[in-house]
């Protein structure tokens, strides 16, 4: 038995009381739908600004009524400090999924995403930190590494970073250190390798390249891909994402750490766009057009893989999905969406 099993099966027999940021979004959506799964006690806070009301939906549709009634879910944003102190009373643990994603989002407005990203991530710690929660764990990201060459990415060497949004997402990392050490308020920030999977958003401007590939491969648009194809990231299916979510709030820290959230592999774009072509001929739908290649995009990182061992020894973090199992597990929602 793994630790991740052996943490849900305790967590079952002794149920917990969670607050998840940002509950309407991708990944929150996710983490509310396993612990709840698991009989766990759940607040959700959301604005919407990027979650959707059918996320929840999908959620409560997958559920018991007995589980989902151990859902409170309080339209709130992480801007106000009342909402956060609101939504932080008598939790365990904290899952802070909420903010404002998306490099491109973070150059054309840098303003907007350091109102969430910095000023609401400060308001949540403090909340967590008054409420005396006993895990708080933050999204963190793997844009923090910015220009520092070195493959894979290992958790004490970072760069220099390459757009407000990697700003924002250091900033959170000094914060939570800083706590830390002045009041002993100890967290887990993770940071994201390229998640994907069910409930990521495939519209607008700001889509993560997965979703957005497949939709359009679906509608039989075209596909642009930035640069030569030859950029590579570490695609991280969603389940391991919870997985390490949910052993960092319950693993005890004594001081604040971040851990990288990957799978340790890497997949360039032009073979993550034959693997989706792949996936849904499987499913039935063709797609014979070729991929459209256009300029690299500014702020992206050339190269992307992460050293996962420090989650893998202090979490017990064990990724159950590599990508190809990922987009085979994902790809009939993603058809169901857009059909």
């Amino acid at each position: 038995m793994t630790r991740y099993q052996q943490v849900l099966d305790e967590l079952k027999q002794q149920p917990k009381r969670w607050l998840i940021t940002g509950c309407a979004g991708f990944i929150g959506s996710n983490l509310l739908e396993v612990l709840l799964r698991h009989d766990q006690v759940v607040v959700g806070l959301d604005n919407f600004a990027t979650g959707f009301q059918r996320n929840l939906d999908q959620v409560q549709a997958l559920v018991t009524a007995e589980q989902w009634q151990r859902f409170r879910f309080i339209e709130g944003d992480i801007c106000s400090a009342d909402d956060c102190n609101r939504a932080c009373t008598d939790v365990d643990y904290v899952l802070h999924q909420a903010a404002l994603g998306s490099v491109p989002r973070s150059i054309e407005d840098p303003a907007r995403t350091n109102a969430a990203n910095i000023s609401g991530f400060l308001n949540v710690l403090i909340a967590a930190r008054d409420a005396k929660v006993s895990g708080f764990v933050y999204a963190a990201s793997s844009s923090t590494y910015g220009d520092h060459p070195a493959l894979p990415k290992v958790e004490a060497n970072i760069g220099k970073p390459l757009s407000p949004y990697a700003v924002t997402k250091y900033v959170n990392e000094l914060y939570a250190d800083v706590f830390s050490r002045t009041y002993q308020f100890h967290s887990a920030g993770l940071r994201y390798f390229n998640v994907f999977g069910p409930r990521q958003d495939p519209n607008g401007a700001y889509a993560a390249v997965i979703p957005k590939w497949t939709a359009a491969m679906i509608a039989g648009d075209d596909v642009a891909i930035n640069g030569d194809g030859e950029t590579s990231r570490d695609f991280c299916f969603i389940a391991n994402a919870v997985q390490a979510n949910i052993l960092a709030a319950v693993t005890p820290l004594e001081s604040s750490e971040v851990f990288n959230v990957a799978v340790g592999d890497r997949t360039t774009l032009n073979q993550l766009f034959s693997s989706i072509k792949q996936c849904l001929q499987q499913q039935g739908i063709s797609y014979p057009k070729a991929a459209v290649y256009r300029d690299f995009r500014a702020g992206d990182v050339r190269h992307s893989q992460a050293d996962i061992s420090k989650a893998q020894q202090q979490l017990g973090y064990q990724p159950e999905f590599r990508i190809g199992q990922g987009l085979e597990q994902a790809m009939p929602w993603y058809i169901e969406l857009n059909s």
